[in-house]
């Protein structure tokens, strides 16, 4: 099962992910797209590997996403991407050809064999941003998150911690 799940910067939607992950049977393994540039970011990703506890293992994949999740996926375990943005931002700044990184991504999750939750942030509910590189990563990043939201089996929207379902999952009332 794939479930994608979008909402604002401290929305919620990364703790509604790992509770997610953590009401399921398995090993949990953490897609870690994030980069430490700076001291905050560092201390950032202690205190979010800190709060996943011991049950967790993290797999850092600031770019080769796809390829972590063709080989992480199993029957017994469980992946959680955070966050689908960081690595639109990644492939971004390197020059990455992001069609290509996009479509690989879309193959490895259409034939995970694990459940998949990804965490994306949504970028296009603000004003149009004032510079050409901004737009560029909000274009790709919509595009990204229309793509993902489509195979999906269950979609959800976080809003200041509430779950607003988007594509509920198969066999819910």
């Amino acid at each position: 099962m794939l479930t994608f799940i979008t909402g604002g910067a401290r929305s919620g939607k990364s703790a509604r992910a790992q509770k997610l992950a953590e009401d399921c049977a398995g090993e949990l393994v953490y897609l870690a797209t994030a980069q430490a540039f700076d001291d905050e970011m560092t201390d950032r990703i202690a205190r979010h590997r800190a709060d996943r506890g011991p049950r967790w293992r993290t797999v850092e994949c600031p770019v080769d996403l796809p390829e972590a999740i063709a080989r992480e996926a199993a029957p017994d375990r469980v992946l959680l991407v955070d966050c689908l943005t960081l690595w639109t931002s990644n492939l971004l700044l390197a020059e990455h050809d992001f069609a290509a990184a996009s479509q690989r991504l879309i193959d490895a999750l259409s034939q995970a064999r694990s459940p998949v939750i990804l965490v994306s942030n949504e970028v296009g509910m603000g004003i149009v941003p004032d510079n050409a590189l901004a737009r560029q990563f909000r274009d790709m990043a919509g595009r990204l998150n229309q793509d993902v939201a489509a195979i999906a089996d269950r979609a959800e929207l976080v809003v200041a911690g509430l779950v607003v379902p988007l594509k509920p999952a198969p066999g819910s009332a």
